[in-house]
């Protein structure tokens, strides 16, 4: 397993450097252009550009060297601002972790709860009901809700702000307010990531409870004269849990991948905004940081989540 998780991170290096490259146009041409506010004009200004953030030469000579970086912790320098590429992604990753860890617990929090409702009362109008309005929710795509919802909410009726993560200078507040001012700001991206995240667990939820229904623990316990309440929580629903385990790795896979489009319609400081931002500019290193960073999570995520159901379901190949 080991083996398989370090050739899948090389896989994503070698993919992280090389698919910025594969892009039309290249860092330098949009650092020089005319009408940008570093226009330089000159073959000699372009060769020393490219000397300084290592562009020049053959394709493997820099893919040498940006392991030789990312060996010693260096993702390089931003080619548009100058600054240390992991310095950008250290500010501006705790805002993506917050807006996709508060989705993430919300989501599982309603779809657990509705799933094991659901499950336990099936095929009844309130089950049929919520299938079919969770399923029709979640074919919103991420970017028309959030539109939706910031043109709705923010635009017209003007109870949360239109975008970023806090209210510029409002440094001075208490400690209370700014995380009211920061809890207002995330509020609308939480929703739109929740939404999409909720229906996956309320699915994997629901089928859970229906297939433990039959079991004979439950007969016993019936038998046995506990409650209904006793039996579906603390038996039924605790033994279909373990299928949340495998998909909060997928979820947490399309929850960053969400996250890139809403933090873009927010204006929201995070990580999708970094990556949004250095693509105009064909910003190798800023592109191929943020990259790096999300997937490799991602990759880790799901490793430790396949470690953590084998620990937990001693019927799994090891």
């Amino acid at each position: 397993m080991l083996a398989s998780y370090l050739g899948m991170i090389f896989l994503l290096t070698t993919l992280n450097f090389m698919l910025p490259r594969a892009m039309p146009g290249d860092p330098i041409t949009s650092l020089v252009a005319r009408g940008s506010s570093s226009f330089n004009y000159g073959e000699e200004s372009r060769i020393k550009m490219e000397k300084y953030y290592n562009l020049h030469g053959p394709l493997i000579s820099q893919y040498g060297h940006y392991l030789n970086q990312l060996a010693h912790g260096d993702l390089g320098r931003s080619i548009s601002t100058n600054q240390q590429v992991t310095h950008e992604v250290a500010k501006a990753a705790p805002w993506t972790i917050l807006l996709i860890t508060a989705s993430m617990l919300f989501a599982s929090l309603i779809g657990c709860v509705l799933g094991v409702q659901a499950g336990w009362r099936r095929d009844r109008p309130a089950d049929r009901a919520l299938m079919t309005g969770l399923l029709s929710l979640r074919e919103f795509p991420p970017f028309l809700l959030a539109s939706l919802l910031l043109f709705g909410f923010a635009v017209n009726l003007k109870w949360f702000p239109l975008g970023l993560s806090e209210t510029p200078f409002s440094s001075s507040n208490s400690f209370f307010q700014r995380v009211s001012d920061i809890a207002s700001h995330a509020f609308l991206p939480v929703v739109v990531l929740t939404v999409g995240l909720t229906v996956g667990y309320y699915l994997v939820m629901r089928a859970g409870m229906v297939s433990e229904l039959g079991s004979d623990y439950l007969q016993m316990g019936r038998a046995k004269g506990l409650r209904n309440r006793r039996l579906k929580y603390r038996y039924a629903a605790r033994n279909a849990m373990l299928p949340v385990v495998s998909l909060t790795a997928v979820e947490i896979g399309f929850a960053i991948t969400a996250n890139l489009v809403v933090e873009r319609i927010f204006s929201y400081p995070g990580l999708g905004g970094l990556m949004f931002n250095s693509i105009p500019t064909r910003d190798y290193p800023v592109m191929q940081g943020t990259f790096l960073v999300l997937s490799v999570g991602i990759v880790t995520i799901n490793a430790l989540a396949d470690v953590a159901y084998r620990r937990l379901d001693p019927r799994a190949v090891v």
